[in-house]
């Protein structure tokens, strides 16, 4: 039983350094996230400023395949809003069966390439507080065994150790939090456009073809 108790303490001390390693690189990683998202915000969401009734209308009234382009091109979405737009025109041949599995194919690229970038932000949300309660926990053992020996100082090493940690963790998850709640706001807007877009495309393509 003693060479089992000793085993685990061994173990257990051995992820100390990597425990906290991973913290800093988790808080590191939450840093370039924050300026990513102000980033993102100055060079993509502020640029938004379409509104989606006139681009309806302006879609509706727009004449052929070069007016319905002309639309998109010179309208106030987001580049990766008119480039899936644009390549749902930019297949005339096609026919409309093939056109709607086509914008469903695109907006499920787009779905992919925004759940990704909200993945690094619910990973770190969810690991963060786990690595804090490890780093909380590892350097306890040591500190008990000081606690009984007299030893205040690596008993206060080993509680300071442990609150770094817990803090730290809360901290990088708390931000993560945060930073995913707001990116998954606007890309629920972002894809909500964009399948609007998409179907009333769809229809335009198929009054197109019945006139």
């Amino acid at each position: 039983m003693e060479f089992l108790s000793k085993a685990m303490r061994a173990i257990a001390s051995s992820m100390k350094y990597p425990v906290i390693i991973l913290l800093l690189l988790l808080v590191a990683v939450t840093v370039f996230m924050i300026g990513w998202i102000i980033m993102e915000f100055f060079t993509e969401r502020r640029h938004l400023k379409e509104a989606l009734p006139p681009m309806v209308d302006r879609l509706n009234e727009a004449e052929g395949t070069d007016g319905v382009l002309y639309s998109i091109r010179t309208s106030k979405l987001l580049k990766r809003q008119k480039d899936a737009l644009a390549e749902l025109m930019l297949h005339p041949d096609i026919t409309p069966l093939m056109r709607e599995s086509l914008a469903v194919r695109l907006i499920h690229q787009e779905h992919s390439f925004y759940d990704k970038r909200l993945k690094v932000s619910d990973i770190i949300a969810k690991i963060a507080p786990m690595l804090g309660l490890l780093g909380t926990l590892i350097p306890l053992g040591p500190g008990i065994i000081a606690l009984g020996q007299g030893d205040t100082i690596t008993l206060s090493s080993s509680l300071l150790t442990a609150f770094d940690t817990t803090i730290l963790g809360l901290i990088a998850a708390a931000v993560a939090i945060v930073i995913s709640t707001v990116r998954s706001r606007w890309y629920d807007n972002y894809m909500s456009v964009l399948e609007t877009l998409m179907e009333c495309i769809l229809e335009v393509e198929k009054k197109n073809a019945e006139a």
